[in-house]
Parts: C-alpha cells; structure tokens; sequence
C-alpha cells in the first residue's frame, strides 16, 4: 500500500495527498500536485492534534502544506514516517510502502 493511496490519508473523507502548497518564499509558481523536495515537518500546536506541516522547496521557492488527518494516530506515525525522509521528492515520499500500518 502506497503512502498516497493509505486509506487513512483522508481528512472528512476526503483525500489529503499531496497537500496544497502555499509559497512562503521566492517566486509562486503555483505548484500543485507531488512537486518540491521536504525539507521539514512540524506538528501542529492546534488541538486536536490532527495536523502536521510540510516544508518544501521547488525551483528555488519553499512552499508550506498541511496535511489534516480523520485519524490523530495515523496523523503521528506518517509525522514520524516524513520526518525520516528529509530530502526527498514528495513524488517518492507519496510511493512510500505503508502497508504496515494497516
């Protein structure tokens, strides 16, 4: 089971792969999709804690996303699961095999 299609990267039913990025700085192009390369991740401070944050950066811009998650749980092993993976293309962190957390 890929890390894009687990059936717990959902939030309100709904898909959460890849998240929407937001420039934080250089040039906004607009990305959408599994572009950029993760640089950090950063839990929420907001309650619950459903949430975590993506930093990326794509053709010399760094972008924000968020990932929001039905499942806190689910929520704090893929946080655990990115962490690991720093420097890595968001296409290749989607291809994860989780299969064992189903």
């Amino acid at each position: 089971m890929l890390l894009r299609d687990h059936p717990l990267m959902t939030y309100r039913r709904l898909p959460n792969w890849p998240p929407a990025w937001l420039c934080t700085d250089g040039y906004d192009q607009h990305p959408k999709g599994e572009v950029g390369t993760l640089k950090a991740v950063f839990r929420s401070d907001m309650q619950p804690p459903n949430r975590c944050f993506l930093l990326t950066t794509h053709q010399e811009s760094e972008y924000l996303g968020c990932l929001l998650f039905d499942d806190q749980a689910f929520c704090c092993q893929v946080m655990e699961l990115l962490k690991t993976h720093s420097n890595r293309s968001i296409a290749e962190i989607g291809s994860l095999d989780v299969t064992y957390t189903l």
